[in-house]
């Protein structure tokens, strides 16, 4: 017997010797409860990684206290309470709402119960934030025209591109002039700039985000994919996230209040698929550094999208009439992608946006092709299969019938409007503007009063604007409709501001006691089933 034969055997007849004291049993279990031990401790150090020491621990003292009966009915009843409040508006006008087919139809004099609940509607002339971006009034100017398109077009459908080729000639025009705007035309573009027309600005961004996840995976084999939005980011790349498995980081903003480049480098790693930029962001009307951000893309080898849902159709023209707005599109080297809304400042019907490309070879990734349905081949460019070929020929409407000469009109008109209105709040002593807006986009907070107080006084007056946090805040997005009453919201805002300065405390029905506890509740796990509950009983 040789060395190795008899160190074995030596050592086999010591690990007997040492493990007979033990009950087999004990044996068994030692190491199953080993792995399991590591498998608790990998995913405690995975969360903290995520999440932080604080809302790591935080998240499990709540869930722990959330097991104890009499304390988790509390929390649910008290919930219960918020969504109650939330939701009572609208439970009490659902009353009389049809839930079945009526016996005979009412024929053509459904239009006349359709111009009845339409008035009922509260009014939005001038009043809301963002939400109707034409100017002037429904019924006529460039209402008419995007109405008549619409319904000249309304039985159409881009699916069926050889019955519809009108419909496929709009979309392919809205694409290329959108695409214009943004840089197609730009030696460092490539000339290959090429999109598609979706519902809205959340399937462009989540059409982008799903074809850098494939284009990244048929590139770098990237299984387990991640992508890095700064805080301003917008909620649908959390949509993105959810949708198609991709690990989401939100990093916070700088003190300007724009994407802070170093700490989103901080986070890129080997799963990295996709930075994001905004210009402007939705939050404070602020662009990010998106060259900074081209070239930590480009350094890494990674996609970069660069949402434009807001800024596509003003910052082109604002930069036209001497606006100092930095370098934003695909004349942008690492840019790979653009969202842009033509049913913002496009003034296109609403459901209209465009995402758009640097070439074909990303693009290729955003199709489904099924060759294995007894249905036929195949294809689809979009998340929608059937579209409506109605919205497409509006957008091109607008776009035709407005022309480069419009937009620039309309630009200098909302342009001066945000700037009256940026100016008017400056004069406020109790408010400050939050960052400095780059856009029509202008937000503001207050140190000494509680700014969603405000927001309900002004909710009292009719105006519809946006609550934010981080920091508390509320913006209005300046539209034409907007234009001719600024002095008419700073003089309402004045008022409230005053009202609330001589009574604090909340306004009977508002919501600034919601949206406070809200800001300031550390468990955002509770305020996340909070809008999940409310929304499940919306219908």
């Amino acid at each position: 017997m040789d060395f190795s034969s008899t160190s074995i055997s030596h050592f086999r007849v010591s690990a007997n010797s040492f493990l007979s004291q033990y009950e087999p049993l004990a044996l068994l279990l030692v190491p199953l409860l080993s792995l399991l031990l590591a498998h608790s401790l990998h995913s405690f150090l995975r969360l903290l990684s995520e999440n932080g020491l604080k809302a790591t621990l935080l998240g499990f003292i709540m869930n722990a206290v959330k097991l104890v009966p009499c304390v988790k009915g509390y929390i649910d009843a008290e919930k219960q309470k918020v969504v109650d409040k939330l939701q009572s508006d609208s439970k009490s006008k659902r009353e009389g709402w049809n839930t079945e087919l009526p016996s005979a139809g009412l024929g053509t004099s459904v239009l006349d119960k359709m111009r009845e609940e339409k008035n009922n509607d509260p009014v939005w002339q001038g009043k809301c934030s963002g939400t109707v971006y034409i100017g002037g009034s429904e019924s006529d100017g460039h209402f008419s025209v995007i109405n008549e398109a619409c319904s000249m077009f309304a039985h159409t459908n881009p699916l069926h591109l050889d019955v519809f080729k009108s419909v496929a000639r709009f979309e392919a025009e809205v694409v290329a002039m959108t695409a214009a705007l943004l840089g197609s035309k730009e030696n460092s573009s490539g000339g290959q700039i090429c999109g598609n027309m979706t519902s809205g600005g959340t399937e462009s961004i989540l059409l982008a985000v799903k074809t850098s996840r494939d284009y990244m995976k048929s590139k770098k084999g990237i299984t387990r994919p991640e992508m890095i939005i700064p805080l301003s980011g917008h909620s649908a790349y959390d949509k993105a996230a959810q949708y198609f498995n991709i690990k989401l980081w939100r990093v916070p903003v700088d003190k300007n209040f724009q994407a802070d480049v170093k700490a989103i480098r901080r986070h890129i790693n080997k799963n990295t698929i996709l930075i994001v930029g905004s210009a402007p962001g939705f939050p404070h009307g602020i662009i990010d550094p998106i060259e900074e951000l081209g070239r930590l893309a480009s350094s890494f080898g990674i996609c970069f999208h660069v949402d434009l849902c807001l800024g596509g159709f003003v910052l082109p023209f604002a930069r036209e009439l001497g606006y100092p707005i930095p370098p934003f599109d695909f004349s942008v080297k690492g840019v790979s992608s653009i969202s842009v809304d033509v049913h913002k400042y496009g003034l296109a019907p609403k459901g209209t946006s465009i995402v758009l490309y640097r070439n074909h070879e990303i693009r290729k990734h955003q199709f489904v092709a099924v060759t294995e349905w007894s249905g036929g081949l195949y294809v689809s460019p979009t998340i929608a299969g059937s579209r409506p070929g109605s919205l497409i020929a509006g957008a091109w409407a607008a776009m035709i019938s407005l022309g480069k000469e419009g937009y620039l009109k309309n630009t200098k008109a909302i342009m001066e409007g945000s700037i009256r209105i940026q100016k008017g709040i400056e004069e406020i002593a109790e408010l400050y503007i939050v960052g400095n807006p780059d856009m029509t986009i202008v937000a503001f907070g207050s140190d000494v009063l509680d700014i969603f107080e405000v927001n309900d006084v002004m909710s009292s007056k009719g105006w519809h604007l946006n609550a934010l946090q981080r920091p508390n805040s509320i913006h209005i997005c300046v539209t034409l409709q907007h234009v001719p009453i600024v002095e008419d919201f700073l003089n309402d805002l004045k008022e409230s501001v005053k009202t609330v300065k001589a009574n604090p405390g909340p306004i009977s029905g508002g919501l600034a006691p919601i949206y406070g506890a809200a800001g300031k509740m550390p468990d955002r796990g509770m305020v996340q089933e909070l809008l999940v509950d409310y929304m499940d009983g919306t219908c």
